[in-house]
Protein backbone atom coordinates (compact mmCIF):
# COMPACT_ATOMS: atom_id res chain seq x y z
CA UNK A 1 0.00 0.00 0.00
CA UNK A 2 1.44 3.05 -0.87
CA UNK A 3 2.45 6.00 2.05
CA UNK A 4 0.43 9.62 2.09
CA UNK A 5 4.20 10.96 3.13
CA UNK A 6 7.56 10.86 1.99
CA UNK A 7 10.48 11.91 3.21
CA UNK A 8 10.57 15.63 2.86
CA UNK A 9 7.24 16.40 2.87
CA UNK A 10 6.24 19.34 4.97
CA UNK A 11 3.48 17.49 7.48
CA UNK A 12 1.02 18.50 10.25
CA UNK A 13 0.53 16.50 13.16
CA UNK A 14 -3.53 15.90 13.42
CA UNK A 15 -3.73 14.72 16.90
CA UNK A 16 -1.77 14.12 20.13
CA UNK A 17 0.23 15.94 22.29
CA UNK A 18 1.84 18.04 18.95
CA UNK A 19 -1.68 18.56 17.70
CA UNK A 20 -1.28 22.06 15.13
CA UNK A 21 2.82 21.89 14.83
CA UNK A 22 3.95 21.81 11.27
CA UNK A 23 7.28 20.40 10.29
CA UNK A 24 9.60 18.31 7.73
CA UNK A 25 10.12 14.49 7.53
CA UNK A 26 13.17 13.18 8.07
CA UNK A 27 12.27 9.43 8.19
CA UNK A 28 9.56 7.24 7.75
CA UNK A 29 9.55 3.85 8.71
CA UNK A 30 6.54 1.90 6.42
CA UNK A 31 6.79 -1.43 7.96
CA UNK A 32 6.23 -0.06 11.97
CA UNK A 33 4.30 2.70 10.59
CA UNK A 34 6.22 5.66 12.30
CA UNK A 35 7.21 8.51 11.06
CA UNK A 36 10.16 10.95 12.61
CA UNK A 37 9.44 14.80 12.01
CA UNK A 38 11.89 17.83 12.34
CA UNK A 39 11.73 19.36 16.10
CA UNK A 40 8.19 17.24 16.64
CA UNK A 41 8.49 15.09 19.85
CA UNK A 42 11.85 15.75 21.16
CA UNK A 43 13.47 14.40 23.99
CA UNK A 44 16.39 15.05 25.74
CA UNK A 45 18.87 11.99 26.10
CA UNK A 46 21.88 11.97 28.22
CA UNK A 47 25.21 10.65 26.32
CA UNK A 48 28.48 9.96 27.18
CA UNK A 49 31.44 11.36 25.43
CA UNK A 50 32.40 9.19 22.47
CA UNK A 51 33.71 9.73 18.86
CA UNK A 52 30.55 11.27 17.92
CA UNK A 53 29.95 13.25 20.87
CA UNK A 54 33.01 14.24 22.22
CA UNK A 55 31.83 16.66 24.70
CA UNK A 56 28.78 14.46 25.86
CA UNK A 57 26.04 15.92 27.87
CA UNK A 58 22.24 16.31 27.08
CA UNK A 59 20.68 15.99 23.49
CA UNK A 60 17.78 16.87 21.60
CA UNK A 61 16.33 13.73 19.57
CA UNK A 62 13.10 13.26 17.90
CA UNK A 63 11.22 10.21 18.51
CA UNK A 64 8.93 9.07 15.87
CA UNK A 65 5.12 9.67 15.64
CA UNK A 66 2.08 7.15 14.21
CA UNK A 67 2.08 7.56 10.44
CA UNK A 68 -1.68 8.13 11.31
CA UNK A 69 -1.07 11.43 12.92
CA UNK A 70 0.57 13.53 10.34
CA UNK A 71 -1.38 14.68 7.24
CA UNK A 72 0.67 16.52 4.40
CA UNK A 73 0.17 20.32 4.75
CA UNK A 74 -1.60 22.16 1.13
CA UNK A 75 -2.30 25.96 1.87
CA UNK A 76 -1.43 25.74 5.45
CA UNK A 77 -4.42 23.05 5.82
CA UNK A 78 -4.18 19.37 6.53
CA UNK A 79 -5.25 16.99 3.34
CA UNK A 80 -5.87 13.87 2.67
CA UNK A 81 -3.59 12.49 -0.61
CA UNK A 82 -5.25 11.37 -3.53
CA UNK A 83 -3.28 8.93 -6.08
CA UNK A 84 -3.38 9.51 -10.19
CA UNK A 85 -1.46 7.24 -12.89
CA UNK A 86 -0.78 9.70 -15.69
CA UNK A 87 -0.62 8.64 -19.38
CA UNK A 88 3.35 8.76 -19.80
CA UNK A 89 3.59 6.01 -17.04
CA UNK A 90 4.32 8.03 -13.74
CA UNK A 91 2.15 7.92 -10.62
CA UNK A 92 1.67 10.64 -8.67
CA UNK A 93 0.27 11.88 -5.06
CA UNK A 94 -2.30 14.50 -5.74
CA UNK A 95 -3.22 16.96 -2.77
CA UNK A 96 -7.23 16.46 -2.25
CA UNK A 97 -7.61 19.87 -0.50
CA UNK A 98 -6.23 22.12 -3.47
CA UNK A 99 -5.66 19.69 -6.49
CA UNK A 100 -1.58 20.79 -6.16
CA UNK A 101 1.41 17.75 -7.25
CA UNK A 102 2.94 16.51 -3.96
CA UNK A 103 5.40 14.51 -5.54
CA UNK A 104 6.79 11.82 -7.99
CA UNK A 105 5.93 8.38 -6.88
CA UNK A 106 7.15 6.27 -9.62
CA UNK A 107 8.82 7.30 -12.88
CA UNK A 108 7.53 6.29 -16.86
CA UNK A 109 9.54 2.81 -18.10
CA UNK A 110 11.80 3.97 -20.89
CA UNK A 111 10.40 1.78 -24.13
CA UNK A 112 12.97 1.45 -26.74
Amino acid sequence: MPQHVKKGDMVIVTSGRFRGQQGTVLRVDPKAGKVVVQKINLCRKHVRPSQRHPQGGLINKELPIDLSNVSPVANGRPTRVRFVSRPDGSKVRIAVRGGEQLGTLRQPVEQE
